[in-house]
């Protein structure tokens, strides 16, 4: 797994909007500064993440972002599968889209990539959101 720089802005606008909860909606400019992420590929981050239900958006004076889920709620793994795809170093281990690997049975690598897949998949499950956002 090779986390993509949009993986990983997606992960710190939403770090940036569990922080600030309950204040009201983010402005994108907001979340682009205190995150440093350049303002035109946060608008493209944060409207995959608004389709896929995570945030939601209000226009107009006062509007912004905010988080629609609980942080507890929502793994770092679901966060990274939606930006970047499957969590495994190679297609054939992949458990969310896998492809048929005729070598499957004998080859020594495909065991051994099915081990880190489950190493990574194993610990992006168990963290979420808010803790993320509390090592901020």
């Amino acid at each position: 797994m090779k986390l993509s720089k949009k993986g990983e802005y997606a992960l710190r606008a939403l770090s940036c909007l569990v922080r600030r909860r309950g204040a009201g909606p983010v402005p994108i400019r907001e979340i682009a500064q205190e995150e440093q992420i350049p303002k035109k590929f946060l608008e493209a981050i944060l409207l995959e993440l608004r389709k896929a239900g995570l945030i939601e958006s209000s226009r107009g004076a006062g509007g912004g972002y905010r988080l629609v889920k609980d942080p507890a709620g929502i793994s770092l793994a679901r966060v990274i599968r939606l930006i970047d795809g499957p969590l495994a170093p190679l297609r054939c281990v992949s458990r969310t889209a896998p492809i048929r690997c005729p070598r499957e049975r004998i080859c020594g690598l495909y065991g051994v990539m099915a081990e880190v897949r489950e190493a990574v998949a194993g610990i992006l499950e168990k963290k979420n959101l808010g803790d993320l956002a509390s090592r901020s």
